[in-house]
């Protein structure tokens, strides 16, 4: 092997351990899809709810009520029900309402969880 295969091999190799995690896992989180309409992220929404997501953060008086949107409420039980069941055969896929996201969509005082 060339001298100069081996250092773009390396540099790859460094690269990839850099972006990853530690665990050598990206985050990943289920958040609604732009274009669901919001008769079915709230049907979605309840299904999760009812299902494995915790959805006590996004109830009135909590930090992850406001913004006070189906789109917002949504995706935060999405991502709840995604991160507790996607090692149970969980998915994001909520008739379509829901698409994966490698940026964390948390936001002061609403913190997304992430569990690898």
């Amino acid at each position: 092997m060339s001298v100069e295969l081996m250092k773009i091999l390396l540099a790859l190799i460094f690269l990839l351990s850099v972006l990853q995690n530690s665990d050598g896992q990206f985050e990943d989180y289920c958040v609604a899809d732009e274009q669901t309409p919001e008769d079915q992220l709230l049907a979605a929404m309840n299904w999760a709810c009812g299902n494995g997501a915790d959805c006590r953060a996004i109830q009135e008086n909590q930090p992850c009520y406001l913004p006070n949107t189906a789109r917002d409420h949504a995706s935060y039980a999405f991502n709840s029900y995604y991160q507790n069941m996607k090692h149970k055969g969980g998915s994001c896929y909520f008739n379509a309402a829901a698409v994966l996201t490698g940026l964390n969509p948390s936001h002061d005082p609403c913190k997304f969880e992430y569990l690898p």
